[in-house]
């Protein structure tokens, strides 16, 4: 039976209503450990970093969808909630057509100007033949990857959560199959790689068009639309603190590239690779939370339902708080086998990888609240304070972080920039929380 935005949500609903999204989003993730899993074990550790390296551009390009999925169904639940279905509808639509444009754009220009874009990052030689080769196929399904990162959120506001997570399932087990069929019997190195991301993109983004497309029933289903330039801006506008974590944490992960191949070579961006996909999942499992309760926290706001706003806040941070713990423990046990899976060739490289891995976990106490906290302003028509966490969290504490304890504190000091990071954006986000109750009445 499905859960209704407007139902009174207990512990048990929260997390049942949540969970599709959590899934997704791990799922989501999944697609650059696999590749990582088959480039690093099958193809090697060059390609292994190459991927790693190039890989923050590409999601850069992608990260408008991330802008439409969240901005566009915060404004959509919240005008659901207001009783406005045909409205509703023509928002939904307008934002789907407009991103499959921006979409085709954004890959003509990307598999143009990659080589020069990698290049000016400081890849050269072999390195800069296989960002490119990765970067110019993965490219090649940019629309679909935005459309897979908006519907997403368009599946939560639809009612649908379980729709979506089918279809990142789907999308997912593609993934994982095609790239041991591209890589592991094949051979077909680093391109089969991209190969088998792209095809499975395709799968997540497109699948969901032909389901809103063909729907004649629900609240939500694409329609004909009329332009409503308002509503456009206002999307982009409540979606660019997402827009903003995405490029931010794209722009830091490039740095800390530019740091580690300062202080330890190749072996360094390996190494952080490994921490990365990691982290992707962990830290999935907070945005797919805050995605998930999103629309339920707008619909409220839309129905005035201050009752329910304080019921989710309350519920949704003892959640967090609770899931942080176990995200730590589970990191530092893990640490050795997963590090094992992906470099356990390299005796160097496995220590290198072991080390960042016990440190970095720390970070996963305090991610998940100013991952939180700026979905919930989002949620609430607040792009600006929304933007603002996101912008310190990913961008400007990280950076200032990674740029001064590597100067006393050498490589150690390259993992714990992120914890000391994600310290300090958690005690800003709770400020900002605490500061804004008496306007929202949560």
């Amino acid at each position: 039976m499905n859960i209704q935005l407007s139902e009174h949500f207990t512990y048990k609903k929260l997390l049942r209503f949540t969970l599709p999204s959590v899934i997704m989003m791990v799922f989501s993730s999944i697609y650059g450990v696999v590749d990582g899993f088959f480039v690093s074990n099958f193809v090697g550790k060059t390609q292994f970093a190459s991927v790693n390296f190039i890989f923050p551009f590409l999601m850069i390009l992608g990260s408008a969808g991330f802008m439409f999925g969240t901005g566009g169904s915060a404004l959509v639940a919240k005008t659901l909630g207001e009783g406005k279905k045909e409205e509703a509808r023509n928002i939904f639509s307008l934002i789907v057509y407009v991103s499959v444009v921006v979409g085709c754009i954004i890959s003509i220009l990307g598999i143009i100007f990659i080589r020069p874009a990698a290049a000016f990052l400081g890849a050269e030689g072999e390195m800069l033949d296989y960002c490119v080769t990765y970067g110019r196929i993965y490219l090649l399904s940019m629309p679909a990857l935005i459309l897979q990162y908006e519907f997403q959120s368009f599946f939560i506001a639809a009612e649908k959560p379980h729709m979506g997570l089918a279809v990142i399932i789907c999308s997912g087990v593609a993934n994982m199959v095609l790239d041991a069929l591209f890589t592991a019997v094949f051979k077909w190195g680093i391109a089969g790689a991209s190969a088998a991301t792209a095809i499975s993109q395709c799968i997540g983004g497109f699948a969901p068009l032909i389901y809103f497309a063909c729907r004649s029933t629900g609240d939500l289903r694409l329609t004909k639309a009329h332009f409503e330039g308002k509503a456009l801006l206002r999307t982009c506008t409540n979606g660019s603190s997402e827009l903003m974590s995405n490029l931010s944490m794209s722009l830091v992960s490039m740095l800390y590239n530019i740091q580690l191949n300062k202080y330890a070579g190749e072996d360094g961006i390996a190494a952080y690779g490994v921490l990365m996909y990691v982290s992707m999942i962990f830290i999935a499992i907070f945005i797919g939370f805050s995605v998930g309760t999103a629309p339920i926290i707008s619909y409220n706001y839309g129905a005035q339902n201050l009752f329910e706003l304080k019921n989710l806040l309350r519920k949704s941070l003892i959640i967090i708080g609770i899931v942080s713990i176990f995200m730590l423990a589970f990191a530092e046990f893990l640490a050795q086998p997963l590090s094992g899976i992906f470099v356990g060739y390299d005796k160097e490289l496995y220590r290198l990888t072991l080390r960042g891995f016990f440190i970095y976990s720390f970070s996963f106490l305090f991610s998940g609240i100013a991952i939180y906290g700026s979905s919930l302003f989002t949620a609430l028509n607040n792009g600006i304070v929304s933007a603002l966490i996101s912008f310190l969290r990913t961008l400007l504490f990280q950076t200032a972080a990674v740029l001064i304890l590597p100067l006393f504190l050498k490589m150690d000091g390259i993992w714990l920039s992120v914890v000391a990071a994600e310290t300090v954006a958690a005690a800003v986000t709770a400020v900002f929380i605490i500061a804004m109750r008496k306007k929202y009445g949560y």
